[in-house]
């Protein structure tokens, strides 16, 4: 009988439940979105394209690893962990003459794969990285001559197809390339294609066998093994195989060997490397998108069950169980549930392809890493969808049912003085649970466990608004109760309806606090961190001149002349990669030593950089704190490739934010990375030497300011990338604000009909509302901005030890504003449309 009164209900009831159906509907999508970017991590395809005829590949290890051993009652546990490194490691060419050997191999192929820009006018394309390789290894995709001849000396190239139709080179033409050294002219002695297609995601270039290890600068190493089977051998029997040759060998111990699918990671470092970004940010955005939709949910159902509290009360009154109650309600939320979540699911599929679609293009996620489409996040989005709809309905439920009919009748007709214990208990639970979260983040000096905490810490802080939001709101009018006055007989009117009908218009504050609190820390988590950075880049740059370069990077050429110029007194290049100390990662920069003091201050606390060399190290506070270290301490650390090293720290310094945890020799750390040129160099220099003298084509010569503002764009566009990972959660916060104010005003026909009838004009009843609104935005306004100010300040001091959150006043304006307009527009709307309807026909209609 109850499911067939609920279906009754749900038929008849349409407006009343579209408000459900719309956050339900909401939240699903968003669950699917995330979802869809997390099984993209975990199972996204990385297609192969320079290995698309090489069946079987050989590469190094791109891991980092570490085994841990515990005794703990009389068992011993073992653990294995693996971390990537952050350029491409290379493996040992002696490596060739084993894989040669397996019965089976047909050809092994040595490949080298390096950096080798074009230089041409227009700018290059970091959608499409161009590489060198060697001839002999066109095999492996296969490339064969459109036109001309195979590179025979040191001062021929091949290019690819793509490239020769985009510069309108022929054979014989000359173009410049800029590998890993000084930019050199070749001759184009041939025009190479392949027989499935150009390539999309990459520029091929090929060199003679002699020109591409020089230019590779990695003697004795080679980047894969190509591996061709003899006719009728099976790839996968043949890689095991291998496999087992190389594990036999001190050389290829650790090599790795794919087939198949697994080829394209090997090919695509970038792309591999993403999967975790993408596991790491769809887990941390589902995580945080859960938390809204549930706050969410559950405050939309409350107003959906308050808004029939006589209905309910009736029921009880004709001798409907508290049980049959409790089935009733939650049967109605399974049917709004499963329709919404059905729809939201599909809904999340075009809305997951527009937001991998944008990473994309942002440069977050490598285009080559292909967008995974299965229901796993449609079946997780449906059965969310079901379970907080029926969850939220018997919360909210709950008293309702439980209660005695008269005390229903009586709390349907007037709102109860103060809220239950229980939800007063649980919202002082929730509010101290914040507290914590934020005294735990200030606590927190690294990016990446500070930046869940606090948008964690907004969502429960949020929550105890949501529980506490009654008697917020009557403190809220007490205070206000003076200033609402003022506007007139609208302003006493919405007085008395923030007093006594406190529970309503909780609902309505807690997603504008969620709104407002959120997207203020969304857009200023990112510059208070990196005004710090900026601010101490700023106060350690002892460099008049910054140089950086248009191309890949400024050579060593470059560097020497500019080192060489009249009045320059340093000249330090510098170098960025990350490095792994155990495995944790650390941002790292390697730097020239000499004159390096008369370029840069990174504001020394111990030890200091007079003796600084090629085994020393300098490290910041925090990686030192982190670390135990201290000036003579030994660093163990894993370069960018994976190459172990132990250096002796010479000094601690305090500015780390502005210029990284870890900064080493220029030399050692050139030679472990993929792109060796220096991204700038810092160039001092006597009064009188200007710009002119250091100015070069293909360089950029930029002041002390003009460096600090190009840092200042970087930020914006890191700011861009967080506001895009959190911009469909803000989006769906804004429109339950929307949402849940058009459902509490839409409801509210019959008490317009009634102060109509008691005299109130048209425009006064839409003058209360108005106020009501801006009553309801003011405090929503207030304990949203505090909530984020609170967590600001607290990321801020464990970030960069000082209390001094980013906050842009325009950008703060910007978004109350908008949270004004949300909110008036949808009071004013629904407003307005039920009094349209005559006083005296819906004062006689049936309730």
């Amino acid at each position: 009988m109850m499911l067939r009164y609920a279906l009754q209900t749900v038929r008849d009831r349409k407006a009343g439940f579209l408000g459900a159906f719309v956050a339900l509907l909401c939240a699903a999508a968003l669950i699917t979105a995330c979802g869809t970017l997390l099984e993209t991590g975990l199972r996204g395809r990385i297609a192969t394209e320079r290995y698309a005829a090489t069946p079987v590949v050989v590469s190094a290890d791109q891991n980092v690893h570490q085994t841990t051993v515990k005794e703990k009652k009389g068992k011993t546990k073992t653990k294995h962990k693996a971390k990537p490194v952050a350029e491409r490691a290379w493996l040992p060419a002696s490596a060739l003459e084993t894989v040669r050997a397996v019965p089976g191999v047909e050809r092994a192929v040595p490949e080298l794969t390096f950096q080798a820009v074009p230089v041409l006018g227009a700018p290059a394309d970091p959608a499409r990285p161009s590489y060198g390789h060697a001839w002999t290894s066109a095999v492996l995709t296969p490339f064969t001559l459109a036109e001309g001849r195979a590179p025979q000396g040191g001062d021929e190239v091949v290019v690819d197809r793509t490239l020769a139709t985009r510069a309108g080179l022929a054979a014989g033409a000359r173009l410049t390339v800029q590998a890993t050294g000084e930019p050199k002219t070749y001759i184009v002695s041939g025009i190479a294609r392949t027989a499935h297609g150009d390539l999309r995601r990459q520029t091929s270039l090929f060199f003679s066998d002699t020109e591409a290890e020089r230019l590779a600068a990695r003697t004795g190493q080679v980047t894969a093994i190509g591996v061709l089977p003899r006719p009728r051998t099976d790839a996968g029997r043949l890689a095991g195989q291998v496999r087992e040759a190389l594990a036999a060998t001190p050389q290829g111990a650790t090599a790795q060997v794919a087939a198949g699918d697994d080829r394209g990671p090997v090919e695509f470092l970038d792309a591999a490397g993403a999967r975790v970004k993408l596991v790491s940010m769809g887990g941390a955005m589902g995580g945080t998108s859960l938390l809204v939709a549930v706050l969410v949910v559950v405050g939309t159902f409350a107003l959906s069950v308050q808004q029939r509290h006589r209905e309910l009360a009736l029921l009880r009154a004709i001798a409907a169980t508290p049980k049959q109650l409790r089935r009733m309600i939650g049967r109605e939320a399974l049917l709004v549930g499963l329709a919404a979540g059905l729809a939201g699911s599909l809904a999340g599929l075009p809305l997951a392809a527009w937001l991998h679609g944008r990473f994309v293009t942002s440069g977050v996620v490598p285009a080559t890493l292909e967008r995974t489409a299965g229901i796993f996040p449609m079946f997780a989005a449906v059965a969310a969808s079901l379970l907080g709809a029926w969850a939220a309905a018997r919360i909210t439920g709950r008293r309702i049912a439980r209660i005695r009919p008269a005390e229903a009748l009586a709390e349907a007709a007037v709102e109860r003085p103060r809220p239950s214990w229980i939800r007063t208990l649980a919202g002082l639970l929730l509010l101290a649970g914040g507290a914590v979260l934020v005294v735990v983040l200030g606590s927190l000096r690294t990016e990446p466990a500070a930046t869940p905490v606090t948008f964690l810490a907004v969502v429960v802080l949020a929550g105890a608004v949501s529980l506490l939001g009654p008697l917020l709101v009557r403190l809220a009018t007490a205070l206000l109760a003076g200033p609402l006055r003022l506007a007139g007989p609208g302003g006493r009117l919405a007085t008395a309806n923030l007093r006594g009908n406190a529970t309503r218009m909780a609902s309505a504050v807690t997603p504008l606090t969620l709104l407002i609190g959120m997207t203020c820390t969304v857009l200023f988590v990112t510059p208070t961190l990196g005004d710090a950075a900026r601010a101490q880049a700023r106060e350690g740059a002892r460099a008049q001149w910054v140089v950086t370069a248009q191309g890949p990077g400024v050579s060593p050429a470059t560097a020497e002349r500019i080192r060489r110029t009249p009045g320059v007194t340093a000249a330090t290049e510098i170098v960025h990669t990350s490095v792994r100390v155990g495995l944790t990662k650390y941002a790292a920069q390697g730097v020239t030593p000499a004159g390096l003091t008369r370029t840069w201050d990174p504001r020394v606390t111990r030890g200091n950089l007079d003796g600084f060399g090629e085994n020393s190290a300098a490290v910041s506070e925090l990686a030192a704190d982190q670390l135990g270290l201290k000036p003579g301490s030994p660093l163990k650390l894993t370069l960018g490739d994976g190459t172990p090293v132990t250096l002796t720290v010479s000094a601690v310094y305090g500015r780390g934010l502005g210029f990284g945890d870890l900064t080493l020799p220029h030399a050692l750390v050139a030679a472990h990375v993929d792109n060796p040129l220096a991204g700038n160099v810092l160039v001092a220099t006597e009064p009188s030497v200007g710009r002119e003298r250091l100015a070069a084509p293909g360089l950029a010569v930029l002041s002390a300011a003009q460096a600090d503002a190009a840092r200042a764009e970087r930020q914006a566009a890191g700011a861009e990338i967080n506001l895009l990972a959190m911009g469909l959660v803000l989006a769906f916060t804004a429109i339950a604000v929307v949402n849940t104010l058009a459902m509490s005003t839409a409801e509210r026909f019959r008490e317009f009909a009634m102060l109509r009838l008691a005299g109130a004009k048209r425009r006064q009843v839409l003058r209360m509302l108005r106020t009501e609104a801006l009553a309801v935005l003011l405090i929503g306004a207030v304990l949203g901005s505090g909530i984020s100010l609170a967590v600001l300040t607290a990321f801020s001091v464990g970030m960069t030890g000082a209390a001094a959150p980013a906050v842009l006043p325009l950008v703060y304006g910007v978004v109350v504003g908008a949270a004004g307009l949300l909110a008036l527009a949808a009071t004013a709307l629904p407003g307005r449309a039920a009094l349209r309807l005559r006083p005296v026909d819906v004062a006689t209609s049936r309730s």
